[in-house]
């Protein structure tokens, strides 16, 4: 079994509040993350599949398929956007990057894996370059 990793990059704005609490609780349990008026970063999106290498091409899936995958599921849909506002798939969630990770496995798995013998094994997400999220699925 081989593991292919490809690297995608995206600019989003988010912000870490929750609206039943105070802008005190909030400023107390995310502090500059609260920010009323969102923040940004320069995420690194890290997505590997696994599977077995099919013979006659050499590669066990064509890295600009993939490429287009997630593009289509997944940066064009976070680039340049708010997290809490513009992306459908984080409506009603915590804009972390734990829940962001996993929920970009979750829009890639079936395109991905709807070629055959390919599967995604995992999605790294670094928010900035010391801090990441890895989601295995399940």
């Amino acid at each position: 079994m081989i593991h292919i990793t490809r690297k995608e990059h995206f600019n989003a704005a988010h912000r870490m509040y929750r609206e039943e609490w105070s802008a005190e609780k909030n400023a107390e349990v995310f502090g500059k993350c609260a920010n009323p008026n969102w923040h940004g970063h320069n995420y690194n999106l890290f997505v590997t599949v696994k599977g077995e290498i099919t013979h006659a091409t050499g590669y066990l899936i064509d890295l600009k398929e993939l490429k287009e995958i997630i593009n289509e599921y997944v940066i064009d849909k976070l680039d340049h956007k708010n997290l809490n506002l513009d992306v459908d798939f984080m409506k009603g969630k915590m804009a972390s990057t734990e829940l962001l990770t996993i929920e970009i496995f979750n829009q890639l798995k079936a395109p991905i894996e709807a070629y055959p013998g390919v599967f995604l094994h995992s999605v790294r997400l670094y928010e900035t370059e010391n801090n990441s999220a890895e989601y295995f699925g399940g």
